[in-house]
């Protein structure tokens, strides 16, 4: 594990304002946190930059939050606190990216290579500015080699939100062919692109210190049947 010999135990402390930040593995208790993040990007980004990613949630409401507490569930989703306080999170996928049809985002030809895909970047507005989100991107690009073998870090981005096609491009990720629009209807984030998992950008351990929980908890495993 990434720095796994720097266990950390959650804090009683308020935020405390300082770096490094814990970033953890979030547990399914975690959903509002997840949610009232995103939440808070959605409105951000509908007031401050005229996008309309995730105006409305996908697939729905309800399709949103259970796509968030699956990933919760797997121990997909990691958090970086500050204190009591989600600064930011992401989620990280051995595996691909589908519809809600389950039709692959990816094209035919690409999907084979090992890779890394990331989703749910969110950094909280109070944290904004600081780096964080690309330091989670290159956390990400270590987990991807040590972790899961992986080459390449991919994520798929909201199709219309041209400024975060920009964004990624200047963390060094190359956009991508994809799939025929018409085969992917309906689905929101057809942008797709791609980094090398070698390639780092930030010290994000200045900024992150990951804790050393199991990479592949299954919390869904542990609910009472």
């Amino acid at each position: 594990m990434v720095d796994a010999r720097l266990r950390l135990e959650r804090s009683d402390q308020e935020a405390v304002g300082r770096y490094p930040l814990a970033l953890r593995q979030a547990v399914p208790g975690d959903l509002s946190m997840v949610s009232a993040l995103v939440n808070e990007a959605a409105g951000w980004l509908r007031a401050a930059k005229g996008t309309d990613q995730w105006a409305n949630p996908w697939p729905s409401r309800t399709g949103q939050r259970d796509r968030m507490l699956h990933d919760l569930l797997k121990g997909k989703t990691w958090i970086a606190w500050d204190g009591k306080t989600a600064a930011a999170t992401i989620t990280i996928d051995a595996e691909e990216p589908l519809t809600s049809g389950r039709r692959p985002v990816w094209p035919e030809h690409q999907r084979h290579e090992p890779a890394l895909y990331l989703r749910r970047i969110v950094v909280s507005r109070g944290y904004a500015a600081r780096g964080l989100g690309a330091a989670l991107m290159d956390w990400a690009a270590e987990m991807a080699q040590a972790e899961y073998g992986a080459k390449l870090l991919r994520i798929d981005v909201w199709t219309t939100n041209l400024e975060l096609h920009a964004y990624y491009e200047g963390q060094g990720f190359t956009r991508c062919a994809g799939r025929n629009p018409r085969e992917l209807a309906g689905y929101p984030s057809q942008a797709l692109f791609e980094r090398d998992a070698k390639r780092r950008g930030t010290s994000f351990a200045q900024l992150l210190i990951a804790d050393s929980l199991p990479r592949q908890a299954d919390w869904s495993a542990r609910r009472p049947h």
